[in-house]
């Protein structure tokens, strides 16, 4: 038997006292209602999952006081606006005469453990993206200053983002935040990220779980490679024209598509002034959904909100072909929210409440509206393929997580 010693928590979450704290965590689901089964993969430490009402609380348990080491770094990468797992608090815990933390964090929503790509048939069409989705996060982090020392697939999460994925971390044992990553710790990082990989899909090739014909030993390697394409195009710096100006937006604009915010901009003359050595200093890769947030108050996934954006933009063209004058795109972005897709998620309510998450459902059903409208030659409208995806759903055979299999579109309904 055990006891609580003390408990940190972030204000706007439960005291989680009413927990079976005299229990080691291995024990509580036996003690408790609010025990929730959930997809852990492997971990070094325990890990149980807890409900109250709409919301998942996951809660590992660490030696002496590395909770609180990890509940703070986690912290500091949230204000840095880093994709990572929301830290809600620190426990400690005493069990026969041992000393225990316990690091308390939200669950996240929606997200996926690589596994379940691999062994969910329904999923399939994620794999690829994985390891761009790893790519990127390490790209994140490192720009932020973040040292991960332990990137692997068990330690990332990932979520559906407008048809492809995004990585989480949600793992900080070993993170180490500085002003910046040097080149030898970045080095190291990915050298850590290739062994861990290769372990990880090791492991699932034991299980029987890996494709035919996946090389483990290229995979890695293909990460960092993504990775160092990546990082080229975000902080090399480039030589233009004093004449050519107009280059520089053109900059901005493709780390814009990557999603990075572009915080600054560094010019500095060069060659006795005839070029200009362009530098440029980025800050989280949220630039649509901050975009598409000041505009509407949705705050989906990066991808997602860029799709989101595109269709609004389209909009406001449309709007300001039929009426002779351009509306603000505030304005077409509210019409948008109002008439479009709002109603688009009402009429989808039944997958929503299967466990499809919104933003995601909604970019499907526009890849499922220009598939039908391409096989009509005429744009179907968003009600048809609302109702379109509701019939083939219903229709197809679903996994114990409500997943539909793949329609001959392409485009999935996802749980």
């Amino acid at each position: 038997m055990g006891y609580l010693l003390t408990s940190n928590l972030r204000a706007g979450h439960p005291d989680f006292l009413d927990l079976p704290w005299d229990y080691p965590l291995e024990q509580w689901q036996r003690h408790t209602e609010r025990w929730v089964d959930l997809p852990a993969g492997p971990s070094r430490h325990p890990v149980v999952f807890v409900h109250y009402d709409l919301n998942v609380y996951a809660l590992k348990q660490l030696t002496g006081s590395a909770a609180e080491k990890e509940y703070l770094a986690l912290r500091q990468m949230q204000d840095l606006r880093l994709p990572v797992v929301m830290p809600v608090g620190h426990s400690s815990t005493l069990h026969d005469n041992t000393e225990y933390s316990v690091l308390i964090t939200r669950y996240l929503d929606h997200a996926l453990p690589y596994h379940s790509l691999f062994m969910r048939s329904s999923l399939t069409r994620y794999r690829d993206h994985l390891l761009d989705a790893m790519a990127l996060l390490l790209v994140q982090l490192h720009l932020a200053g973040v040292f991960w020392g332990d990137c692997s697939l068990n330690n990332t999460l990932f979520r559906r983002d407008a048809g492809k994925l995004t990585a989480y971390l949600v793992d900080a044992e070993t993170a180490e935040i500085h002003a910046t990553v040097s080149e030898g710790m970045r080095r190291h990082d990915l050298d850590i990220m290739e062994e861990n990989v290769q372990g990880g899909l090791l492991d699932l090739h034991a299980l029987g779980a890996l494709p035919q014909g996946i090389d483990i030993r290229a995979v890695g390697p293909h990460i960092r490679k993504t990775y160092d394409e990546l990082w080229q195009q975000v902080t090399s710096e480039q030589l233009i024209p004093a004449g050519e100006r107009f280059r520089i937006q053109e900059r901005i604009r493709r780390l814009n598509d990557l999603g990075f915010s572009v915080h600054e901009i560094e010019l500095e003359p060069s060659d006795g002034g005839a070029n200009l050595r362009l530098r440029a200093q980025v800050t989280d890769r949220y630039f649509h959904r901050n975009m598409l947030h000041s505009l509407t108050g949705l705050d989906p996934e990066e991808r997602q909100a860029r799709t989101m954006l595109n269709e609004i933009q389209e909009l406001k063209a449309a709007m300001a072909s039929r009426q002779k004058h351009s509306a603000t795109l505030s304005a077409v972005a509210h019409h948008w929210l109002r008439e479009t897709y709002l109603p688009s998620v009402e009429r989808l309510r039944p997958l929503i409440d299967q466990g499809s998450e919104p933003a995601e459902l909604y970019c499907q059903l526009l890849e499922h509206k220009w598939y039908l409208s391409e096989r009509a030659s005429s744009d179907v409208g968003h009600a048809t393929a609302a109702d379109d995806l509701l019939c083939r759903w219903r229709n197809l055979p679903h996994d114990v997580a409500g997943v539909a299999t793949e329609t001959d579109s392409g485009s999935e309904t996802a749980g």
